[in-house]
């Protein structure tokens, strides 16, 4: 009697990505939809980092606690583990600032958003590339001059009314620590 095989489904790699806010965990749910439809086998697991009042120590040392967590309640390290945060905080305590980065060494990569999320976002749009808005206020201003439907925060659904993969390439050439990001998701 020859029994039926089932279909094996590759696994799927696994990706921590620690976010700022809501805002950011809509853009991984748009990357992870990217992902999906590209027929890529990834996993992007979006947690909101909270609280941490935009102070970038405070917002590592939760993703360390909560990637932590989930990678003993699964089981099974992840395979890439990256953190959205916002510049516009950096600087202000540059103690803490530094030893952010010595908790994320070779555990996790940091995108420095600059100012912030909202700037980044505007980078993704066409003619808009090269924009550098110094404070997350004129970053705001200068994405809903662009993009008047814009409110925080965006689902992914309605993110995707203006980010697609030309976006993504837009970006990428301004945004070298997203690009990593981009790249290992393969988009």
């Amino acid at each position: 009697m020859s029994g039926r095989r089932r279909a094996v489904r590759p696994q799927r790699t696994r990706f921590f990505i620690g976010c700022e806010g809501e805002s950011e965990q809509g853009y991984v749910a748009l990357l992870q939809r990217m992902a999906d439809a590209g027929g890529l086998h990834v996993h992007l697991d979006a947690i909101v980092l909270q609280p941490g009042g935009g102070d970038p120590c405070a917002i590592v040392e939760q993703a360390l606690k909560r990637m932590k967590a989930r990678e003993k309640q699964a089981g099974d390290p992840y395979a890439f583990r990256f953190v959205l945060l916002d510049a516009d905080k950096r600087g202000q305590q540059p103690q803490r600032d530094a030893r952010a980065v010595t908790l994320a060494a070779d555990i996790l990569h940091l995108i420095w958003q600059d100012p912030c999320y909202e700037a980044v976002l505007l980078r993704h749009l066409q003619g808009c590339a090269q924009l550098r808005p110094p404070l997350t206020p004129d970053a705001l201003v200068q994405l809903r001059q662009r993009w008047p439907e814009y409110g925080k925060p965006m689902p992914a659904a309605r993110l995707a009314t203006r980010v697609d993969t030309d976006a993504l390439q837009r970006v990428r050439l301004v945004e070298p620590d997203l690009a990593t990001l981009l790249d290992a998701v393969g988009l």
